[in-house]
C-alpha cells in the first residue's frame, strides 16, 4: 500500500481536472475534509489502518465530480474500485472506502464509526464560523450550475437542510451543533419565518 502515492494521484487529478464552476465541491473542500479527519483521528486516537482508510475515503469521496455531478458518490465508488488496487490496497479495504465514500451522499446514513466520522467532518463547517462564506460558495456554485438562482429560495433550502441534518459523533454534537443551531435561527429570522 502506498498512501502517499495515492494522496498524490488524487490531489493532481482534482487539481488539474476538476470544473471551475465547483466553487463548494472544489479541492479546497476535500482538503477540508482530510483536515478535519486528521483532527478526529488525533482526537479519537483512531489506529493507523482506520486513520489511513478514513484519509483515502477523505480525499476520494468528491472524486465522482470529475466525472458527474449528480450521483457523484457512485461514481466516486466505481472509480476507487479501479483506483485504490493499483496502489496495493485490498478488496476489504476498498469496501471500506467504497462505504466511507457513499456514507457522505445526502441524506446521510452512516452505519459505522469511521462512516459517522466522515459524515461529520464533510459537513463540519455547518457549526464553523465560517458557514456564511463556504454557504455562499455552495450558492454560487449551484447557480453556475443551473440548480438554483434565487437567495431566498436558497436560505429557505438551507433552512429545510439544517433542520434535518444531524451530527453523528457526540464531539460534533456538543461542539457543532449549538453553531449550527444559531445559523438556522440567524437563516429563519432573515426570511421571516420568527
Amino acid at each position: 500500500m502506498s498512501y502517499r502515492k495515492l494522496r498524490h494521484y488524487i490531489l493532481k487529478n482534482l487539481s488539474t481536472d476538476l470544473s471551475q464552476g465547483l466553487k463548494y465541491h472544489g479541492m479546497h473542500h476535500t482538503l477540508d475534509v482530510v483536515r478535519v479527519c486528521n483532527q478526529h483521528i488525533a482526537r479519537f486516537k483512531l489506529n493507523k489502518k482506520d486513520a489511513e482508510l478514513l484519509r483515502i475515503g477523505a480525499l476520494m469521496h468528491d472524486y465522482g465530480f470529475l466525472f458527474t455531478y449528480k450521483n457523484h458518490e457512485e461514481k466516486g465508488i466505481e472509480k476507487a474500485k479501479e483506483i485504490l488496487p493499483k496502489f496495493g490496497y485490498s478488496k476489504s479495504d476498498i469496501k471500506i472506502v467504497c462505504g466511507l465514500i457513499l456514507a457522505t451522499k445526502v441524506p446521510q446514513n452512516p452505519q459505522t464509526d469511521l462512516e459517522k466520522l466522515i459524515c461529520d467532518a464533510d459537513l463540519d463547517y455547518l457549526g464553523r464560523s465560517d458557514f456564511d462564506t463556504i454557504s455562499e460558495s455552495l450558492f454560487e456554485e449551484l447557480k453556475l450550475n443551473g440548480f438554483l438562482d434565487d437567495h431566498d429560495k436558497w436560505n429557505r433550502l438551507q433552512i429545510e437542510f439544517l433542520k434535518n441534518h444531524e451530527y453523528h459523533t457526540d464531539w460534533a454534537k456538543k461542539y457543532r451543533q449549538p453553531n449550527k443551531a444559531l445559523r438556522l435561527h440567524a437563516l429563519m429570522k432573515l426570511v421571516g419565518e420568527i
